[in-house]
């Protein structure tokens, strides 16, 4: 009952969020989508690109890597949102106590961003240009 509660404020304050910034400026499309790839699209077409036994197994290692970070990232993320919402409960919020829980709080958001960007990163440099042209060729051809 308690992390439903929690994972309901997490909701609201993601949704605030992004209410916000969608009131700010138009949906403009991902820049980065159309430069990088997913781990999950070079995989699933690994045959096609002709991706090698020692570029599969790179890739394997950095996604093994990147998930081991993440899930720590993960955990003290969880805990620095129950922290964040104790410090919510509070009638009135101490605004100096739940800014500086804000920023522990984007700072682990921001680190588990990094190691995505640089697991895709990663995988796009090890493609060579024939294999990224053939991933960009897949991704335009299929449905939105």
């Amino acid at each position: 009952m308690r992390t439903t509660h929690l994972t309901h404020v997490a909701i609201v304050v993601a949704l605030l969020a992004v209410a916000g910034a969608a009131c700010a400026q138009q949906p403009s499309p991902d820049p980065l989508g159309d430069i990088l790839f997913p781990p999950e699209l070079v995989m699933q077409h690994q045959q096609e690109i002709g991706l090698t036994e020692e570029q599969r197994r790179y890739i394997i290692a950095e996604i093994g890597n990147a998930q081991q970070k993440a899930t720590d990232v993960q955990w003290k993320l969880q805990r620095e949102v129950e922290q964040m919402a104790a410090i919510l409960k509070h009638d009135p919020v101490d605004e100096a106590v739940m800014v500086t829980q804000l920023d522990r709080v984007l700072a682990l958001e921001r680190d588990m961003k990094r190691i995505q960007l640089t697991l895709v990163a990663r995988i796009k440099n090890r493609l060579t240009p024939e294999q990224r042209a053939r991933l960009r060729e897949l991704k335009s051809a299929a449905p939105k």
